[in-house]
C-alpha cells in the first residue's frame, strides 16, 4: 500500500473537506442553521428572480411541526410560514429523533415545494417519444379511466401478472404496505423494491436472530463505534440524529470517552473526523471483521457466558443424524489469522490485532454495517460477519448495543375474499425470483426483473406503476432497467417529480410533494426505540396534485368488486387511522417530547411508561399535531425468547440457510445447490459468516482498477432531486460547471499520467463516463472514487446534464444468496482524453 495513503490513514487532515465543520458546528453541532452555508449577498439578489426562491409577504409569523421524508430518517422539522407561505425549514428541538438537527437536504426541502421546473403540476399523458419529457396535460378522470381500463383488461385476459409495480417508499412505511396491497388484490406477484441497506439487513435479521423487528443501535450510550463503510456524518441512518450524536461523542462530558473507528477505502468526513481510520480494500470488510473476531477469540476476550448460552453453532457441532459440523470458533481459527486478514485486506497485522483488542475491551462497543447513507444495498455475508462482532462481545440487547425489538405494534389489515384471477396470478413465478428456490430469503429482485424483461422478446410486463422511485438513474445496474423501460408497453409514473423514470412513462399522476401531505415514517432507520412519525399537511396543495395513497383507494373504487372490497376506507388518513390503533391497543407509548432527559438517557431503567392519552381518537389528534408516537422503555439483558431461529438463540451457524439448501439439492450434490444460490464456499462454511473473494470474470488485466460510487451529505442520491441551493456548496473538485470529477491517488494517476483536472474516461465492460480528475490522497491506490447523484438527464437546468453517474457502468456482479448487486467492486480502466 502507498506509504503516503498509509499515513493520511493514520493522521487525516484533509482541509478541503473542512466545510463538514459547517454542517455538525465543528465538534459540537447539535443545532445547525437551516442553510448551513450562506451565499453572498448578490447571488442572494440575483436568485429572488427564481421562482422556487422563498421571498414571502409581509405577514403573521406561524411555525408548523412536521416530520420530515425526504430520507428514510424521519426526523422532526419545524416549518416557519409568512402570510400562510412556508419560508424556512428547521429542526425541532421537541422531537427525540433529531433533537435541533438537520441535514441540508431537509433544510433545503422548500426549494422542492416551490420549483415548477422540477415538479409535474396537473396529470398528464405522453405525446412525444419516450424519455422525451413531452407531455399534455389531462383531467384527474380521464387519467384514471385510463389505468383503470389498462389494468383491468389485463385481468379479463388472465394476465394480472403483466402488471408490476416499483416502490421506494421505506419498506416498513404504509404507503409501501398498501401498493403491496393493490398488488395483491389484482393478482400480481410482481411487486418489487429499490434496493436498499435495511433489505440486506432484514435478511440478515431473519437468518442470525430470527426476527422481524427493525435494526436499532444504542449508539448514544456506546463508547465505541466500529463502523464498516457507514456515512456517519454523510446521512446514514437518521441524519438529524447522527449530527446530533457526533456531537454529544465531541463536547463534555462525553467527550474523549467515545472512540470513533471508520472501516473504508476512501478517507471520506467519516473517515476523516473519526479517531481511526482503517483503510481496506473494497470488498474485504467481512474478511476483516472475520479476522478481528480471530483475535477476539484467540485472547478469549469474548463474553463466554452470552456466546455459551445464547448462541448456537459457536463450538463444533453434532446434528441428529450424528454427523460431525463445524462450528464458528474453529472456522475463524483456521482461515481467518491476522496475517491472512492482512494479505486480504492490505492492512498490517498488528492493526488487525490492536483494533480487535480495544473493541472487545471497551465497555459498550458495537460494530455497524451499511455504506454511504445507506440508500443502496449491502454484501449479506459482510453485514452477518460485523454483527458476529456484537455477538462476540454480547453487545446485543445491552446499552449501548444492538437492541432487539419486534416490529411497531400497527393493526393488521382485515382479510379480504380475493377472486379467482388474482388468485391464478399470485400462483405464478415472480419475474425478479426473489422467494425462489435460488434466493429463498430475498422479498425483491428489481435488477432481475430489469436481466428478465431485457433478455425477454417481448417485455413479460405489460403495464409497470412506479411509486417514489427513479430507477432509470438510481438502479446500480449499468443502465440495465432503463433499457427494460423502453420494451414495457405502458408505463405509469406516481412521481411529483420530473425524474428520468417519470420522463419514459405514459402517464403521469403526480403525487403531492412531502410538505403537502399526510404520511407516516414507521421506526426511523436505526433508532434504538419504537417511534412512529407522522408528517402533516403544512399548506394546501399548490397544483393539480394528489395523494398516491388516496388515488391507489380511489382507483380500487373504479375496478369495483373484490379489489374494492379490499380497501374499505374512504381515504388515506382513515386507512393510516385503521394501522394505529394497534400503538393505541399496545398501551404505554407517549406523544409528545419535552426535550430533557432525552430517550437515550437511562433507557432500560425507565419504569414502565405510562399513555398521556385515554382514547384512540385523543390519540390521534396528539399524534397529528406532534408527529409521533414513541415507547422509551426497553428491558435489557432479558434473552429468553427475544431470539426467534429454528434453534431459539443467535445463531453462528445458520440452520435456515442449510435448510435451504438443503431443499434446492433435493438429494442431489450440495456444492451444485450452493453456486445455484451465488455461494462459493463450500460444506458447513457456505451457512456461516465467511469472506467470498471476487472472482473477478472479467480478469485484472483489461480492467486494472477498482471503481467504488461514494455518497455527499449535501447532494441528494435517492428518489428526490438536489435542491439548487445545495449545488452552491459543491467543490470545485466535486462539480465544475458541468463536470463532476473522479478521485484518484496520485500514484495512480502518475501511472496513466493524469494530473489534477485533466479529462478522462472511465470505462468498465458495460460503458463509460466522462469526468476530471481530482488527485486525492484519501483515495486508495488502485481504486477510482465517483460520487452518487450526479449525471442526471432530467429535472431543471440545475440538475441536467451535470456531471456523470457511476451507476451507469457498474457491473459487479450478484451478492451470494441475497441475490442484490455487488455495486461497490466494479472493474475499471481508464482512458485519458
Amino acid at each position: 500500500m502507498d506509504l503516503t495513503y498509509k499515513k493520511l490513514a493514520e493522521l487525516i487532515a484533509f482541509n478541503r473537506r473542512n466545510f463538514i465543520k459547517l454542517v455538525i458546528g465543528g465538534a459540537v453541532g447539535i443545532n445547525i442553521t437551516p442553510l448551513p452555508w450562506k451565499l453572498t449577498d448578490d447571488i442572494a439578489i440575483w436568485t429572488q428572480n427564481w421562482p422556487w426562491v422563498t421571498v414571502p409577504a409581509e405577514g403573521e409569523f406561524v411555525h408548523e411541526n412536521s416530520v420530515c421524508r425526504l430520507c428514510p430518517g424521519g426526523c422532526g422539522i419545524q416549518v416557519r410560514k409568512v402570510d400562510e407561505r412556508p419560508v424556512k425549514i428547521e429542526g425541532r428541538t421537541d422531537y427525540p429523533v433529531n433533537p435541533g438537527g438537520i441535514c441540508p437536504l431537509g433544510a433545503g426541502g422548500l426549494q422542492l415545494l416551490y420549483n415548477e421546473n422540477v415538479r409535474f403540476t396537473t396529470p398528464m399523458k405522453r405525446v412525444g417519444p419516450r424519455g422525451s419529457g413531452k407531455f399534455v396535460s389531462i383531467p384527474w378522470d380521464e387519467a384514471l379511466t385510463l389505468l383503470q381500463a389498462r389494468v383491468a383488461g389485463l385481468r379479463l385476459q388472465g394476465r394480472p401478472e403483466a402488471v408490476a409495480a416499483v416502490d421506494g417508499n421505506p419498506s416498513r412505511s404504509s404507503m409501501s404496505l398498501l401498493i403491496q396491497r393493490f398488488m395483491e388484490a389484482l393478482g400480481s406477484p410482481n411487486y418489487t423494491r429499490m434496493p436498499g441497506v435495511e433489505d440486506t439487513s432484514a435478511i440478515m435479521n431473519r437468518l442470525m436472530q430470527g426476527t422481524e423487528g427493525p435494526m436499532a443501535y444504542d449508539l448514544e450510550n456506546s463508547d465505541f463505534v466500529l463502523s464498516f463503510g457507514c456515512g456517519l456524518i454523510e446521512g446514514w441512518g437518521a441524519p438529524g440524529r447522527m449530527i446530533h450524536a457526533w456531537g454529544l461523542w465531541h463536547e463534555a462530558p462525553m467527550k474523549g470517552k467515545v472512540k470513533i473507528v471508520q472501516v473504508e477505502a476512501r478517507a471520506s468526513n467519516s473517515a476523516s473526523k473519526a479517531d481511526q481510520w482503517v483503510a481496506v480494500a473494497p470488498g474485504t470488510e467481512a474478511a476483516l471483521a472475520l479476522g478481528l473476531a480471530h483475535v477476539i477469540i484467540k485472547e478469549r476476550l469474548y463474553d463466554r457466558d452470552f456466546v455459551n448460552d445464547q448462541t448456537f453453532g459457536f463450538e463444533d457441532w453434532t446434528s441428529g443424524n450424528g454427523k460431525n459440523h463445524l462450528g464458528f470458533r474453529r472456522l475463524v481459527m483456521e482461515k481467518y489469522s491476522p496475517g491472512n486478514v492482512a494479505m486480504i485486506t492490505g492492512l498490517d497485522a498488528s492493526t488487525i490485532i490492536t483494533l480487535a483488542r480495544n473493541f472487545a475491551k471497551a465497555k459498550a462497543p458495537i460494530a455497524l454495517w451499511g455504506k454511504g447513507k445507506g440508500d443502496l444495498n449491502g454484501s449479506l455475508f459482510e453485514f452477518m460477519a460485523v454483527h458476529c462482532l456484537n455477538a462476540l462481545v454480547g453487545n446485543i440487547n445491552k446499552p449501548g448495543g444492538v437492541v432487539v425489538h419486534n416490529p411497531l405494534p400497527l393493526s393488521p389489515l382485515p382479510e379480504w375474499e380475493k377472486d379467482g384471477i388474482a388468485r391464478e396470478g399470485l400462483a405464478k413465478a415472480r419475474l425478479d425470483q426473489a422467494g425462489s428456490a435460488a434466493f429463498p430469503f430475498s422479498h425483491s429482485l428489481i435488477a432481475n426483473m430489469g436481466e428478465a424483461i431485457v433478455s425477454s422478446e417481448q417485455s413479460p410486463v405489460d403495464t409497470l406503476l412506479v411509486f417514489s422511485a427513479n430507477p432509470a438513474h438510481n438502479l446500480p445496474d449499468g443502465g440495465t432497467f432503463r433499457n427494460a423501460l423502453q420494451k414495457i408497453p405502458f408505463i405509469v409514473s406516481f412521481s411529483p417529480y420530473r425524474d428520468e423514470t417519470a420522463f419514459m412513462a405514459d402517464l403521469i399522476l403526480p403525487d403531492h410533494n412531502d410538505l403537502e401531505k399526510m404520511d407516516d415514517v414507521v421506526w426511523p432507520r436505526g433508532l434504538q426505540y419504537p417511534l412512529y412519525g407522522l408528517s402533516k399537511p403544512v399548506l394546501d396543495p399548490l397544483y393539480d396534485t394528489r395523494h398516491s395513497g388516496d388515488v391507489i383507494i380511489q382507483l380500487a373504487g373504479i375496478m369495483g368488486g373484490p379489489i374494492e372490497s379490499a380497501f374499505p376506507w374512504e381515504n388515506y388518513e382513515e386507512y393510516l387511522m385503521t394501522r394505529a390503533k394497534g400503538l393505541y391497543e399496545a398501551e404505554g407509548g407517549l406523544t409528545g417530547f419535552d426535550e430533557a432527559p432525552p430517550p437515550w438517557k437511562d433507557y432500560g431503567g425507565r419504569v414502565q411508561v405510562k399513555s398521556n392519552y385515554t382514547s384512540f381518537n385523543e390519540m390521534w389528534d396528539q399524534i397529528k399535531s406532534g408527529g409521533l408516537w414513541y415507547h422509551p422503555n426497553h428491558r435489557f439483558g432479558g434473552w429468553d425468547g427475544i431470539f426467534k431461529t429454528p434453534t431459539g438463540k443467535f445463531e453462528f451457524f445458520c440452520t435456515k440457510i442449510q435448510l435451504a439448501a438443503k431443499g434446492l439439492a433435493g438429494g442431489g450434490p450440495m456444492d451444485v445447490a450452493l453456486k445455484k444460490m451465488g455461494i462459493h464456499a463450500e460444506g458447513d462454511e457456505a451457512f456461516m459468516p465467511h469472506y467470498e473473494a471476487d472472482p473477478d470474470p472479467e480478469g485484472k488485466g483489461k480492467y486494472p482498477l477498482l471503481m467504488m460510487p461514494y455518497a455527499i451529505i449535501n447532494l441528494s442520491s435517492g428518489q428526490v432531486p438536489n435542491p439548487p441551493y445545495l449545488n452552491k456548496t459543491l467543490l470545485d473538485h466535486q462539480l465544475l460547471k458541468k463536470d463532476s470529477f473522479v478521485e484518484i491517488n496520485p500514484q495512480t494517476a502518475a501511472q496513466y499520467g493524469l494530473k489534477e483536472g485533466d479529462r478522462v474516461i472511465v470505462q468498465s465492460p458495460r460503458g463509460r463516463l466522462r469526468v476530471r480528475v481530482d488527485l486525492f490522497d484519501g483515495a486508495m491506490p488502485g481504486v477510482v472514487f465517483i460520487p452518487l447523484g450526479f449525471g442526471h438527464t432530467a429535472y431543471d437546468a440545475f440538475e441536467r446534464g451535470k456531471g456523470a453517474n457511476p451507476n451507469e457502468i457498474i457491473h459487479g456482479g450478484t451478492d451470494p444468496l441475497s441475490g442484490e448487486t455487488i455495486w461497490w467492486n466494479t472493474r475499471v480502466k481508464l482512458v485519458k482524453v
